[in-house]
């Protein structure tokens, strides 16, 4: 079973649905599940409200002394991760310029910063290990204990019970977020049938785990960490970032010459021990799972949970970890190593144990890949897919690519450098000549590469990229239907039919690659790179408690503004301008629009923001994203900028079809009887076809001229602009000039795709 179909059999998996309910837009059985309850674990009357939180004064910045206290420690330590020695240097010219006022900075030096979060810090140990004091508990250690459940930014995006969510239209089932799948639904059914937990909150607890390569200059610095999301969250606060995964411990990495590396003892020695570190890490959860835990959740309500162990996200090579199979079978199925597409039943605990009793161990490895040593649990359903190791990095970069290099390297390098900027996406300046490839360099190349080789490959090439794009794109969507499931399905299809070009034309001779990559991350900044694991871990710690104790205060309201704008505030000279912040992408705020253009505050608008409603993207909590689009003669004192823009010409009619391509000259503003009305002067593309080019999938435009071949130029008013819209060159098939520039792309070709890969709303906009 190759990567793209372990990803669909984990949708289905997750998601598949029981057909006798009820047919409504939302279904929650009536379990008598998360049902809130008081401090002490009585069930509260419905309806009834939470419990107050305690009084806290206004000024109690506790262990602090005060805002500017609290957040130069938030900034140095969170925001920028400033090494110990700028620390010192930092407080040490800010004591300078104080001396004079008699005045000093919040910290004498880092370690004072240290001691400050450490007071924080050591309250979370105890209560991390299940303790709490015998009496006055802080409210902020239980908030810290369960901090994912009692985030207040979380009060109106979780869910306390599963539930199964229909369309109106047509009565279709829909999965969003991950309690609406079967999964949760049939585990919350166990626990309501069961007297002694009935009415308790299901929370299911998810691991995923990751190798990093820290640093590959100074050596083998590797390390291993276990993360725990809590899915009783909504996606749309996983995809904003907002602290609801965390660091739940660190795995042994065992390592030998490459002499041992294929020995069988040694084998068996690393899956034992990284089964022993799974299990010893989880006893901290086994409390948890079986004796029920009063917990303050993010609406104010104590509501009594019991967690149960959910989907593993691993890559391939923790899937052989984790079902204890041998290197290049599959994981979910029984499919032999040498014919991985073939048709076969899906593996199970009970087939596994019935052939370790049955068969020789020779025989185990050989011919069913079972390694009968560590046979513990019925892990199989349970593995989910690494989206970014096994298809971004592993069918993407470390198959396609590779393959379609043997075809040409010189004219991708070329046509990729010259591709236009767009918000968010990288410029592949020098083309994809790169060193050494990172996470970034693979996703964005994603984005562009389908037009880069174009014309100088067979077809069936660029259906199995278009195949490959299109299925990415649909199983991150952040809502999935019955429709969907089955586009995902048809595409998957294809991507195994048009793939075969490279088995027929001798590029590989094998499709059975379920080997895959590993990433490159970091956290190792903060520490003294000298035995490092520890400081990692201290200082993992303290942004756990600096991001609890934000939490507490932006709960009392304390954390309104900047410190600058209420200082001006108490001293009446409060400036409403000051701490308007127009940068950044992700706004956390509630979706109040599906798209809004704002001019910049400039006097020559040169550029405008775009907020609008994008939750399969990089967003915020309520799914919004702001963008900016640019008509700049010389951006950033270097090279012109202007941007192209969706333009909604026809509000009835869905899609492109609706939609135009205009490139921005200009935005202005002018008052006509007392109105103001934001403007720009556009360049307009006309369309070539009435659909989408059948290899690539995507518009084809071109400039608009008018008589006399002078540019088609209009004036709209700013709110029709719906998007920014990316253009990729049809290169034809002369060569780039090597002094082509990607700021001169949209002047120097006369032919263009509309990029729908270019981010997520561009391909719902532009399939």
């Amino acid at each position: 079973m190759t990567s793209l179909q372990i990803m669909m059999t984990s949708l289905q998996v997750m998601m598949t649905f029981p057909q006798a309910h009820l047919m409504q837009w939302q279904l929650t059985r009536v379990f008598n599940a998360g049902c809130p309850c008081d401090a002490t674990g009585q069930f509260l009357e419905d309806g009834a409200p939470p419990t107050p939180p305690p009084s806290k004064l206004p000024d109690d910045w506790t262990p602090y002394q005060d805002r500017v206290e609290f957040e130069t420690a938030e900034f140095l330590y969170t925001c920028n991760q400033m090494s110990t020695g700028d620390m010192n240097i930092l407080l040490d010219l800010w004591a300078a310029t104080l001396l004079k006022h008699n005045d000093k900075p919040p910290f004498v030096d880092c370690r004072d910063l240290y001691k400050t979060i450490d007071v924080k810090c050591q309250s979370f140990q105890v209560k991390y290990m299940g303790e709490k004091p015998a009496d006055n508990v802080p409210p902020w250690m239980d908030e810290s204990h369960n901090n994912m459940l009692g985030n207040s930014d979380y009060a109106m995006e979780m869910d306390y019970q599963p539930y199964h969510e229909f369309l109106t239209d047509g009565n279709e089932c829909q999965w969003q977020d991950f309690m609406s799948g079967d999964w949760a639904w049939n585990q919350a059914d166990k626990i309501s049938n069961d007297l002694d937990t009935n009415g308790l909150t299901f929370v299911p607890v998810i691991l995923g785990s990751d190798k990093m390569t820290v640093s590959v200059a100074t050596g083998a610095n590797n390390y291993y960490p276990l993360y725990v999301p809590i899915r009783n969250v909504c996606n749309n606060i996983r995809r904003a970032h907002h602290d609801a995964v965390a660091i739940f411990g660190f795995l042994a990495m065992p390592k030998t010459t490459k002499e041992y590396a294929s020995c069988p003892n040694y084998r068996k020695y690393h899956q034992q021990l990284f089964h022993s570190f799974i299990s010893n890490i989880l006893n901290n959860l086994r409390p948890g799972m079986t004796k029920p835990e009063i917990v303050c959740f993010s609406d104010g309500h104590y509501r009594c949970i019991i967690c149960g162990l959910g989907p593993y996200i691993a890559y391939y090579e923790e899937q052989v970890l984790l079902a204890c199979i041998v290197r290049s079978w599959c994981s979910r199925c029984m499919s032999h190593h040498k014919d991985l597409d073939s048709e076969l039943l899906y593996r199970n605990h009970d087939y596994t144990e019935a052939h370790v009793e049955e068969v020789s161990s020779t025989d185990l490895w050989d011919k069913y890949g079972i390694i009968n040593d560590l046979v513990i649990t019925d892990i199989h359903k349970l593995i989910v897919l690494d989206l970014l190791h096994q298809l971004i990095e592993g069918t993407f970069k470390d198959h396609l690519v590779e393959w379609v290099g043997k075809y040409l390297h010189h004219v991708r390098q070329s046509r990729i450098a010259v591709v236009a900027s767009f918000s968010g996406l990288q410029c592949f300046l020098q083309g994809q000549g790169f060193k050494q490839w990172t996470t970034d360099d693979s996703k964005a190349l994603m984005k562009v590469y389908l037009p880069a080789i174009e014309g100088h490959i067979p077809t069936d090439v660029m259906h199995t990229f278009c195949m490959f794009l299109e299925f990415c794109y649909l199983i991150w969507h952040n809502i999935i239907t019955e429709s969907t499931l089955v586009q995902i399905q048809d595409t998957l299809n294809q991507f195994h039919h048009y793939r075969k070009i490279f088995e027929s034309t001798g590029v590989i001779l094998t499709f059975s690659l379920p080997r895959q990559h590993s990433s490159v991350k970091e956290l190792w900044r903060c520490s003294s790179y000298y035995k490092a694991l520890g400081q990692m871990l201290v200082a993992n710690q303290c942004l756990d408690k600096l991001a609890a104790l934000c939490i507490d205060f932006k709960s009392y309201g304390m954390l309104h503004g900047t410190c600058l704008s209420e200082t001006l505030r108490a001293l009446n000279e409060f400036d409403s301008t000051i701490g308007d912040n127009e940068e950044g992408e992700v706004i956390d705020s509630p979706m109040v629009v599906q798209a809004h253009i704002q001019l910049a505050k400039t006097p020559f608008f040169n550029c405008a923001s775009s907020i609008f409603y994008a939750p399969s993207d990089h967003s915020g909590i309520g799914g919004m994203h702001r963008e900016y689009i640019c008509t700049c003669p010389l951006w950033r004192n270097e090279v012109p900028c202007y941007d192209c823009v969706f333009v909604n010409t026809d509000a009835g009619i869905e899609g492109m079809g609706g939609m135009d391509i205009a490139r921005v000259m200009c935005f202005f503003s002018f008052m006509f009887k007392a109105v103001l009305y934001p403007c720009t002067m556009v360049h307009w593309f006309d369309k070539v076809n009435d659909g989408p080019n059948e290899d690539t999938g995507m518009w084809i435009v071109q400039p608009s001229y008018d008589v006399g071949h002078s540019w088609s130029i209009g004036i709209i008013h700013v709110d029709s602009i719906y998007h920014a819209a990316h253009l990729i060159p049809i290169y034809g098939t002369h060569a780039i000039p090597q002094d082509l520039k990607h700021y001169d792309s949209y002047d120097a070709f006369q032919a263009f795709y509309v990029n729908k890969f270019a981010d997520h709303h561009a391909f719902e906009i532009a399939s």
